[in-house]
Formats: structure tokens, sequence, C-alpha cells
């Protein structure tokens, strides 16, 4: 075993390594950069080597500055996470150059299967099932639109390089696919450095079940069961579970070996996942997707069900380790479940959140594991994927593991930057979860049923509370009455005392009912029901939502609408940078026209005009760095549609 060993990662990915390299008493390196400079995997490392700057092309995915770290540290192997350059070849062949044990695949099995079209080839010649699809690499427009014509819509656009659903892009009618294929490419060159295009069939309402393996340099490949990673929101999984309640052991068997002659065909070492589409109604018929030649974010849930600490056996294995296990060692007992908690606000539509971690409460306790990169304090930034924990719950059975990790995530508590924790407890919820009827399209389907925009009353009766109670007085000794804050009115009728507030539109609020605020918490009987709420600042949480309800001034909004009068100020729909301005002031702009494109945790957001009109402010430009909600333009429409009934 190694003595030390770097961890070429950041937040969750890292103090989930670090964690098994401390069991194993192996001493740990975090790299930072210099957004990550007081990070929880910095500190719970045995060392830190910082990196460089904050963007990751100048730390985390620096293989030169990486390296050196390694050097300077006296680092043995390097365990690449998930994420960044996990699945880069390259960095795999540098470490072996510099004398480093890069603890993962071969680089010539991460090149092989991380070109998607390749894989496909391979994997197709040992007799796994593959997707209909295109043939060959570095394929045109033309010639992508040909094949997806000839497969017949709708089509999958993948990018060849990547994963993580970043640049797919399902299309269902072929007069969209030259601005789809530009689009795809557009995000595969952001995210991956590689625009090159395949295209598949759709296969409507499917499942994706992906098969863990662990292979040694011995020979030994064995599989780990399935998972289930139907529920997905824009091809990215947030709920995945093992094992799934589709197959049958058959099945298992079946899909298990394909997986196992897909890790043989190209020499694979170490932990990885060959992933497949199975439609639902038919689980016999599976085809090959794609091998992810790393750990995947989901690993916990077959660590539950194997008793396996996947880490340790990569560890091993790198380390030269023959399996002391054979397949029919391997045992599948219970059933676990996944939540992926990211930054990101369900009632904006998804988009990236940021802030400063205020108040943070992970749930623990029977049949509860969480993995974190958070601690209070923690700046969540718009650099970075939005992924910030994952919260995982086993049980004997699956019903028991989804009352868990439901239960489980209404205790979890992120407040000063919005999350995605009560809408997963909503769908975890949902009847046809609860059935395991599922499907890759299932959370599209159901979303508007489980996010509302409205602010429960509750929420205003609290943050007019916590505002009151800080006007009352302290301490000990006379009090002037008309410091109280009582509504008491000379010659009048007393007249509640009314807060201005806004979490959307402003309201007034005056507290009606009784109040306790205590600490970090408050609780509020509004109609003889009480509720509790967490607390930090301006925010308020329960069950795994949390508000941030700010004062709201009405005179400085006056000035506000007075300054753009007649004009739409266009705004950050998130945090994040500017990364294409298609304007200038003066210039002319129809309705719909595309504007500016805002960057953040790896997502595009197009601004568009609201309105025909004249571009008549413009406070940014490529690589400005914005705030949610800052105004990056002004839009004055033109006469005839500003006095338009």
């Amino acid at each position: 075993m190694f003595d030390t060993v770097l961890v070429a990662n950041r937040g969750e990915i890292a103090v989930r390594v670090i964690r098994t390299l401390r069991s194993l008493g192996v001493r740990s390196v975090a790299v930072f950069s210099d957004a990550d400079a007081d990070a929880r995997h910095v500190r719970e490392a045995d060392t830190a080597v910082r990196l460089g700057p904050a963007p990751a092309s100048e730390s985390y995915l620096s293989v030169e500055r990486l390296l050196e770290a390694a050097a300077r540290s006296g680092a043995q192997a390097v365990h690449p996470g998930y994420g960044f350059l996990a699945e880069n070849a390259g960095f795999a062949r540098a470490c072996a150059d510099a004398g480093l044990v890069f603890i993962g695949p071969p680089a010539d099995a991460i090149a092989l299967m991380g070109d998607k079209i390749r894989a496909k080839e391979t994997v197709r010649a040992a007799g796994v099932p593959v997707v209909p699809g295109s043939h060959g690499s570095g394929l045109t427009d033309a010639e992508l639109a040909e094949a997806a014509r000839g497969i017949g819509m709708p089509v999958l656009l993948k990018p060849s390089a990547g994963g993580g659903g970043k640049g797919m892009r399902l299309v269902r009618d072929a007069d969209l696919l030259a601005d789809e294929i530009a689009a795809a490419r557009r995000e595969a060159r952001a995210s991956f450095g590689d625009d090159t295009l395949l295209v598949e069939r759709w296969v409507d309402r499917p499942r994706h079940i992906e098969i863990q393996v662990l292979a040694d340099g011995h020979g030994g490949v064995v599989h780990l069961g399935e998972r289930e990673c139907s529920l997905q929101r824009r091809h990215q999984k947030i709920i995945e579970e093992a094992p799934s309640v589709l197959l049958d052991e058959r099945t298992r068997a079946a899909m298990g070996e394909a997986a196992v002659q897909a890790a043989r065909s190209c020499g694979y070492r170490g932990a990885g996942t060959v992933e497949f589409i199975v439609p639902g109604g038919d689980p016999s018929s599976y085809y090959f997707m794609e091998m992810n030649t790393r750990l995947q974010v989901e690993h916990p849930v077959t660590e539950f069900v194997t008793g396996l600490d996947l880490v340790e056996w990569q560890l091993r294995v790198a380390a030269g380790e023959a399996l002391p296990f054979a397949q029919e060692d391997i045992r599948l007992t219970g059933h676990a479940v996944e939540a992926r908690i990211c930054a990101e606000d369900p009632a904006r539509g998804f988009l990236p959140s940021g802030g400063t971690v205020l108040r943070l409460r992970e749930p623990q306790g029977e049949g509860l594991r969480t993995d974190s990169g958070l601690s209070e304090g923690t700046e969540v930034g718009s650099l970075y994927d939005p992924m910030l924990s994952k919260v995982i719950a086993y049980g004997p059975d699956r019903a028991t593991a989804l009352r868990r990790l439901r239960a489980a995530l209404a205790e979890t508590v992120t407040l000063g930057v919005q999350t995605n924790a009560g809408f997963l407890r909503r769908l975890l919820a949902h009847p046809a979860v609860v059935a395991g009827d599922l499907d890759t399209g299932l959370v599209e389907r159901v979303v508007d049923d489980l996010v509302s925009t409205d602010v429960p009353d509750e929420v205003y009766e609290a943050a007019a509370a916590v505002r009151l109670d800080a006007l009352r007085p302290r301490g000990e000794g006379w009090t002037d009455p008309f410091s109280v804050p009582s509504g008491w009115r000379l010659g009048g009728e007393p007249r509640p005392v009314a807060f201005p507030l806004r979490v959307g539109e402003p309201v007034e609020h005056a507290p009606r009912g009784t109040h306790d605020v205590t600490g970090d918490r408050v609780s509020v009987t509004v109609d003889g029901v009480r509720h509790t709420f967490d607390r930090a600042g301006d925010w308020l949480g329960r069950d795994g939502d949390a508000w941030q309800v700010r004062d709201h001034d009405p005179v400085a909004a006056s000035l506000m609408r007075a300054a753009h009068a007649g004009a739409d100020s266009l705004t950050a729909p998130m945090p994040g940078t500017v990364t294409v301005v298609k304007v200038a002031v003066g210039d002319e702009v129809a309705a719909g026209q595309s504007l500016l494109v805002v960057e953040a945790m790896k997502m595009e957001h197009v601004i568009s005009a609201p309105h025909a009109g004249t571009v008549t402010g413009l406070d940014v430009s490529p690589g400005t760095t914005v705030a949610m909600d800052q105004v990056l333009a002004v839009i004055a429409p033109h006469e005839e549609e500003a006095v338009a009934p």
C-alpha cells in the first residue's frame, strides 16, 4: 500500500477519498485553488498544496501544477476522484511518466472508452449489444444530420468525449437538427475541449441501468450488481438506487456478464461503470451506451448493498493486489438510495445558485450516510460543479430506504445557498417513484407538480416574527413604552406592526399568530397550526426547502422604476460569468433575439430580448462576473409597443 496519495479533486469527492485513505493509514494530500483555500477537503487532509487561481483551467485542470504538487508533497500515487481529470488519458500518462501511480485504469483504456464512437465499436466486437446510431468519427454537421434522418426521429446527439449529460441534445424535429448540432458542438467544446459528436436512436421512456465493475491487474474481473439511475433532469442523474426493481436475477446476471466483457475488451483495471439503456417494457433488450472509466458519483449505494469500500479496492488494485473474491462471492443485501444535493433553485427553473453557507445540518443516523464538502462559512461560487453533497439511505428493503431518505432530506439544512433538497424529498414521495415505475423522462413530466413559486404564508409570518422580536427591548429595568413595537396609537385603535418583505413579489406582513424566536429557530402558530423553521440571517428553512426573505425598500424600488421608465431591465438569472455579448448600445433588437450568454456551474443561459426595441444600456462584457439579479442590459421598447394595450 502507498504511504502518500495526492487527491486531484475538490469538494465532497476529495473528502470522500480522504476518508478511506485515513482508514487505511495512508497520508492524504489535498490540492486547492484560491477559491478553495479554506475548503473542508483542505482542512481534512493531512497536508494541502495550492495549485493556482480560481479558474479550473489554472488549477484543478492543470496537469503541470498537479504533478508539481505531487512532487512537492512526496506523493507516490494520484487519485483523480470523479470529474475534472478523472477520465483524461493524457493525465494518466503524465502521472506514469512522472513515476506516479494513477489510481484508475490504464491510459489506453481511458482513451478507448472515452471516445464513445470507438467504445461502441469495441464492445460490439466483444458481443455486447449497442444502441443503433452513427458510425465513424469526425462526422460533419451534414453527415450527422443525414445519419439522424437515416436512424429516424427522435435521436440523441452526444459528445464523443466527456459525459455527465453535457452537450447532449434530444431532437424530435428534423428541421431543428442544424441548430441543435451547432449547440451541442458548442457545449461539448466548452466542456471537454472536443466538439466531436455522434447520434443515437432515442429510446422512448427508457430506463438507465448501470453495472459496477471491478478489475485487477491479474485478469480478475467481477461485477457488483446494478444501479438504477433513471431519475434525471437534463440528462443529469439526481436520484440513484441499488439494486433496480426492474431486473430479475436472470437479466441481472446477463447484463453483469455483458459489463464484464466490455471491461475485458479494453483491458480495464480498477473500478468502472458500464452504462446501459433499457426499454422499460422489455428489460431483456438492453443496449450498451458508454463506459465511465472512473468511480461514479453514485458509488455509495453499491457500497451499502455489497459491503465493499470501492475506494479501498481502487487503492489495493492500483498497488498491485489481486481481487480475493470471485463473482459467486458477491452478494447484494438490502436496498440503498442516493440523492444529490445541488446548488440550484427549483423555483427559478433549477438555475444554479450561490452564496455563503450560513447554517448547515447534514443528516446522520441509522442507515444514513452523507458525503459532503460543505461546512458553515463555505462560499459556493459559480466556477465549479453545482453538486454540494449526497445523502444516502440504506434499509433492508426499498420502502425502508426511501422512507429514511425522505426523512433525512427533511432534516437537511443548507441556509445561505438555495438547494434542491426539498424538491428531491417530494420527488421521492411521488407515486411512480414509490412504485418503482421509472424512466429517464419521468422527472420532466412531473416537475411542475413538485415545484411551487408560491411562498407559504407561514414563511412571511416567521420572517415578520423575527423582525418583531429584534425590535423588542432587551435587558432589565425600566422600558420606555413608546419603544415597544405594540402597534399602539394615541387616540386610535392599535394598528398591527407590518414589515415590508420580499421573496419574489414584495408584501407587507404583520404577525398575527403566536411566535417563539430562540437562537437559530423560530416557531409560529397560524390558524392553530405550529410551524418551526431553522433560521440564519435572512434565511428560513424547513423540510429541505429554504427561503431568503429580504427587507423590501419601496422608496428604492420606486427610484429604480423611475430610472428605467418605459424600459425593461434584463437581469442575471444566476450568479455566473458573461461569456457572449451579441449586441451594443444603440442596436435595434427583435423580440426573442439572443443578446447575451451567462455561464455558471457548467451551464449556459441565454438572455433574450423580451420585446422588439433598442438597447439603451449594457453594463457587461465577455468575462464579466455577475451576481444573481444584477442588471445586464436595458431594452427600451419601440414606441408603438410601449403604447399598445
